[in-house]
């Protein structure tokens, strides 16, 4: 059974922790030069590849005592909230697109893109956390692949008029307060 409060949660964290990420400034990039759905195809399958991974890494901790997994999940998430607030701009990602336009081209550009620059990324690092902390590793991994598809979407159709309007340093000011919030929780629950 999906719970929707721990997919909401997980929703939640992982898009504010990866809306600043270099991935969106990606498929911003492939989407202005390709068609998008066929750069949309081949994102979301690399990020639903990255989700199965964390959701298994994360499951896999679950299998630890329950106050020790708190209290590395409280660690990892601390962690995570100091490399959102100590982050640089990453203003020398290059993206390297196909010159063919077809569908396995330009999909299999943006698969290969995602799957290499986010492994072992904060999100996903994230994610496995997520789902060691809920157990509940289906709705941990709905709400991850949902989030990590619409920052997706949104970089590749509207990421332009999204940053815009909403400043970049805001957005990952909250993510890591989420994720510093949830970190001293899990921690309280290690020690409680």
């Amino acid at each position: 059974m999906i719970s929707l409060s721990v997919t909401a949660l997980v929703f939640g964290v992982v898009f504010l922790a990866e809306l600043p990420d270099k991935t969106a400034l990606a498929g911003l990039v492939l989407g202005t030069r390709y068609r998008a759905s066929y750069v949309f195809a081949g994102v979301a399958a690399a990020f639903t590849v990255h989700v199965v991974l964390a959701v298994a890494a994360g499951s896999v901790l679950t299998l630890a005592p329950q106050r020790l997994v708190h209290a590395i999940t409280g660690l990892l998430f601390l962690g995570g909230a100091a490399m959102l607030l100590l982050k640089k701009g990453d203003d020398d990602d290059e993206v390297k697109a196909p010159k063919d336009q077809s569908f396995w081209r330009v999909s299999g550009a943006g698969f290969m893109l995602i799957l290499v620059a986010e492994f072992g990324d904060l999100t996903q690092i994230m994610t496995a956390n997520l789902a060691a902390r809920y157990d509940d590793p289906l709705s941990v991994g709905i709400g991850a692949v949902l989030a990590l598809w619409a920052v997706a979407g949104l970089g590749i159709v509207g990421g332009k008029a999204l940053m815009k309007r909403v400043p970049l340093a805001l957005i990952t000011k909250i993510a890591a307060l989420l994720m510093l919030a949830l970190g001293l929780w899990s921690l309280y629950e290690a020690v409680a």
